[in-house]
């Protein structure tokens, strides 16, 4: 079975080429609160920069408790840098690339396999207790 860095790096290119990719803390939360129903999954980077940053922490301690209330799957990251990589072609998301977003596909469109996958492992790592999994990602 293929780790789940790689399908974390697959649906991201995924649902980039499909745009249902947000990239940002804000523009995250924004569409939380706007339409909750339409966020698949959640990406949260951390590094040493979230260690001194409490504003960051506070808005992943919502973000977090949003997607526990939303069924919504969510994984840690802890190289912010290589996630920045593969979602962002402009250089300001790269500063901003603590939460990623994926978005359902429009109704009635393909699954993305790759993330069916992440979904089962959030899954069972949630029947382990491991609310909010860490996953490595691929080098390129």
């Amino acid at each position: 079975m293929q780790s789940p860095g790689k399908s974390m790096k697959e649906a991201l290119l995924c649902a980039q080429n499909e745009d249902r990719l947000t990239v940002g803390v804000y523009e995250s939360a924004k569409i939380m609160t706007d339409d909750p129903d339409s966020v698949s999954f959640c990406v949260l980077a951390v590094d040493e920069e979230f260690e001194c940053d409490i504003a960051l922490q506070i808005h992943f301690t919502l973000i977090q408790s949003f997607c526990f209330d939303n069924d919504i799957s969510i994984v840690r990251v802890s190289d912010v840098q290589r996630l920045a990589e593969i979602v962002g072609d402009k250089a300001e998301q790269l500063e901003d690339a603590h939460c990623v977003l994926i978005t359902n596909p429009a109704e009635g469109s393909w699954q993305d396999p790759a993330l069916e996958k992440l979904h089962l492992f959030c899954e069972e790592s949630r029947r382990l207790n491991d609310w909010v999994p860490e996953i490595s990602l691929p080098e390129r």
